[in-house]
């Protein structure tokens, strides 16, 4: 014990007790109306509750309010600064039970000697004094408990102490269902009544010292929950006697407001200290934050609570709220217990994992019984308790029953009542038998619940060599019950968790050094798991070499700022398909990611950039060389021409089946067959540096014809609008200027507008271009023809110009549009993953490979021929300008 005010003595503080005082203490913290030891004073056992002792270094002697800052204040630890007890909160404590109290102090001296062990400064957030009272009868001297707790000042830290010991951590078993889990029910009278007990922090009683805090207003005692918690072991475990606990300890994690619901869940390790067995214990918010971590008690455990040693499949019990039950093999969670209005009997509300299989959202005709983490409006049913469900199991128990098993089990195949051979099925059985060589386990939809069953054999004896695992929708509560499994698994690279519903992750003990376990593991999926993306990263950075990551089907609709550790060196490929998002910006944090070279976006609701412009475009590092953001609602080009400048890198795209790409020239796409050509050369013509559009490579000549055919339909724009207003037309195009440099200006046709009453409004003039049959000079003529002209008559003054017999030419009108002879957008449809990411591997080693034949688009001139006949000329060609070809047949 050394530092600055380590070793300090306070003078001794007299304190009493009275055994209204145990009555209401008891009362405070839980005691029910079966446990009248604690609660009536004339019962043959009416004993002190045991944590009674931690209430008297506040209460001292008095027996009315006291001064709560003015008694913080009394006096000073020396050689450290002097902190202000209005910023004051429980840090850890353990209690020792050395012996029992007397119900009141009359007749004895009793008094606390206090110690301080350490004063430590913890920079920024605060000090930490850590002290030592002693519970002494003054007159004997006999010690009756020990309190070694921590208090924690609010940001009065930065003051030049010592940074203090590591704590030792006491976390839950891995992968080991809770043996016992009970609640407790606050209110907001809940702080007010245990204040009564002698601790009268103003921050449990008025808003306003918690609002300086941070707190946002009341808290409760942190001491509430640490007692309310011990009531809840003894009384579970202990059969509700004081002499069956020796130690008690927790850390205060977090604050609990009135009016949240904390839940205690329990664990037996089995490892006892002569007949105390050690019990280790977590108190959370129900659906929120740990308030009480490294719980640990000693106890004598009674009753019927029976020891289910280390990551056993739990006891079959009613079903209570967070349970994993199937039924049938549709798997949900169970999110109310209780009655249902208009109706008989209790009642299991559930939240399937299939959204559709349900009828409501956890409301019943008007009356709300619980909340859904699905947005679907079918999730949720209602089933009876007595409906019986699949036996869930442990890892081993369904990877033996999968494999080991099916030997055994196998049965002839037949067809109408004839015994069918199987070439080579007994091979395959024989060789899944060897558990110790396999190397890739399925495990979906296998109701595993837990790592092992009693009597189960280690994994790492059974199936060492497994590199690839597959849990997707079972019936794990925790993700450390996985990580347990995984921690066997030395060799695995590949985990799909697909489907689970993971609770309180953020939590979780059992992701404590998960790091040193997944070291190997370059793939995950977490794909229709409803994680938040905090969730989803809080586990994936425990894995420090992960490559791929799955995280679609989530809900997700943005990404918060979260820590992506070694996230932002080591993942390649991102997939966050069908998920809510609707701008690029909702992802903007993943620039973070330095080596992110593939993102799958594919199936949003992305329609933009930025919601916001004023707040510019996000830009991604130049690593990312595939985007897909297929199947989404981009209904302008303005997105396309963006991409460049947010996917610097970019080289491969994936978009169609946006409505722009469904129909990219409302104007001019008229002809439906050639809509998807279309939105090909316009993407490609749009995007100077992409190699690859929809699976397919884009050749140099791909993108000459698709550059042509773009320019060309801008100068088809352009023509539409007067010359004053060419500017808006063009400033649409952001590649205009450069094309023109490769290809040179379109030819504009703008048409004059005339008065359709004067003569020239009903002439065509007519570009003639001859070319005689014996290879001699083109000729060229231009005339004026009236539009009522009919083909025979044109033909005549096409004859009379060149000398020639009319009947004996061919006319041809030169449109100067476009015409695909050869697909563009023959996209591979909804590849399975590994096709997928061979096409995309190839997408961007464009180089490396020449295009496939006969996947080349083709593009050219669109031509007519004015066949004979009465129809007149007005009605063949577009416009009161025609450029026509003469041949000769």
């Amino acid at each position: 014990m050394s530092g600055p005010g380590a070793g300090f003595e306070y003078p001794p503080t007299p304190v009493s007790w009275t055994k209204r005082d145990i009555l209401l203490f008891a009362n405070t913290v839980g005691c029910t109306s079966d446990e009248l030891n604690f609660l009536y004073e004339l019962d043959p056992n009416f004993s002190v509750f045991p944590t009674y002792p931690v209430v008297l270094p506040f209460k001292k002697d008095a027996q009315d309010v006291i001064d709560f800052y003015a008694a913080q204040k009394a006096i000073r630890i020396p050689g450290v600064p002097e902190f202000d007890a209005r910023r004051v909160v429980d840090g850890q404590r353990l209690v020792q039970f050395l012996k029992p109290l007397p119900t009141e102090s009359a007749g004895k001296k009793f008094e606390i000697r206090s110690k301080v062990l350490g004063v430590y400064d913890k920079g920024r957030p605060g000090t930490v004094v850590e002290i030592q009272q002693d519970l002494v009868d003054a007159g004997t001297g006999e010690l009756y408990s020990r309190a070694i707790g921590s208090s924690f000042y609010v940001a009065q830290g930065n003051w030049g102490g010592p940074k203090g010991p590591a704590t030792e951590n006491f976390p839950p078993p891995q992968g080991k269902t809770p043996d016992v889990e009970f609640e407790d029910q606050t209110n907001k009278q809940t702080p007010l009544l245990y204040r009564l007990n002698g601790d009268y922090n103003p921050l449990h009683a008025h808003p306003e010292p918690g609002k300086k805090m941070g707190f946002g207003g009341v808290i409760i005692h942190g001491l509430y929950s640490f007692n309310s918690a011990c009531h809840g072991l003894l009384q579970k475990l202990g059969g509700s006697d004081p002499a069956n606990i020796k130690e008690f300890q927790a850390r205060f994690a977090s604050p609990v407001k009135p009016g949240d619901k904390i839940v205690t869940s329990v664990w037996r390790t089995g490892e006892k200290k002569g007949e105390w067995e050690e019990i280790r214990f977590v108190v959370k918010v129900a659906g929120g934050k740990v308030c009480l971590s490294n719980g640990r008690a000693l106890m004598k455990v009674v009753g019927e609570a029976k020891s289910k040693l280390s990551n056993s499949v739990p006891m079959d019990t009613s079903p209570k709220v967070g349970d994993r039950l199937s039924y049938d093999g549709a798997v949900c969670t169970v999110r109310y217990v209780g009655e249902v209005a208009g109706t008989s009997g209790r009642w299991l509300g559930v939240e399937w994992d299939d959204p559709g299989r349900g009828k409501h959202d956890g409301s019943y005709k008007g009356v709300s019984y619980f909340k859904c983490q699905s947005r679907a409006s079918t999730a949720a049913s209602f089933v009876r308790p007595t409906r019986p469900a699949g036996k869930a199991q442990s890892f081993v128990a369904a990877l033996t029953e999968k494999y080991a098993a099916e030997l055994s089990n196998a049965s002839a195949i037949q067809f109408s009542g004839k015994i069918a051979e199987e070439v080579g099925f007994e091979k395959i059985r024989r060789k899944q038998a060897q558990l110790s060589e396999l190397k890739v386990v399925i495990l979906d939809d296998s109701r595993v619940a837990s790592v092992y069953a009693d009597g189960d054999k280690p994994i790492s004896e059974i199936c060492p060599k497994v590199v690839e695992l597959d849990l997707s929708r079972n019936l794990f509560q925790r993700i450390g019950t996985v990580i347990a499994i995984c921690s066997e698994l030395p060799g695995l690279r590949n985990l799909r968790l697909n489907g689970n519903r993971f609770q309180d992750i953020l939590s979780d003990e059992g992701l404590r050094g998960a790091e040193q376990f997944l070291e190997n593991t370059k793939d995950l999926w977490l794909e229709a798991t409803l994680m938040s993306w905090e969730e989803t990263c809080h586990i994936a950075t425990k894995f420090e070499a992960l490559a791929l990551l799955s995280a679609s089907t989530n809900q997700l609709s943005f990404l918060p700022p979260v820590p992506l550790g070694s996230l932002t060196s080591t993942l390649v490929s991102l997939n966050l398909e069908f998920n809510d998002f609707t701008a690029v910006a909702d992802v903007a944090r993943l620039a973070e990611l330095k080596s992110l070279r593939n993102l799958y976006l594919k199936g949003n609701r992305i329609s933009m950039i930025t919601q916001d412009p004023s707040h510019g475009s996000p830009v991604f590092p130049i690593s990312l060389k595939y985007l897909d953001v297929s199947y989404n609602q981009v209904s302008s080009w303005a997105f396309v021409d963006a991409l460049p400048t947010c996917f610097p890198g970019l080289t491969s795209l994936r978009f169609s089946h946006n409505p722009i790409y469904d129909n990219p020239d409302p104007e001019y796409s008229i002809h439906s067959k050639t809509v998807a050509e279309e939105a090909y050369m316009f993407t490609v013509g749009r995007l100077a540096t992409i190699q690859s559009l929809n699976f397919g490579t884009i050749s140099r000549s791909d993108r000459q014809d698709a550059e042509m055919f773009y320019l060309a339909r801008i100068a088809k724009h352009l023509a539409a609008v007067p010359e004053s207003q060419e500017s808006e037309i063009i400033k649409h195009h952001k590649r205009y200027a450069e094309l023109c440099g490769l290809y040179g200006p379109p030819v504009v046709n703008r048409q004059k507008e005339i008065n359709p009453a004067f003569l020239e409004a009903r002439l065509v003039a007519v570009h003639f271009v001859f070319h005689p049959a014996d290879g001699g000079d083109t000729i060229e003529r231009i005339t004026r023809i009236p539009r009522s002209f009919d083909i025979y008559t044109v033909k005549g003054i096409a004859g009379k110009l060149f000398g020639v017999r009319p009947l004996g030419l061919r006319l041809i009108w030169e449109t100067g549009e476009w015409d695909p002879v050869a697909g563009f957008d023959d996209e591979v449809e909804d590849s399975s993953d590994e096709d997928m990411e061979e096409q995309v591997e190839e997408a961007v080693h464009l180089g490396e490979s020449s295009q496939p034949e006969g996947r080349a688009g083709k593009w050219v001139k669109r031509e007519v021929e004015l066949q004979d006949g009465p129809r007149q000329l007005g009605f063949c060609v577009d416009g009161l300008e025609a450029n026509i070809r003469v041949e000769t047949r």
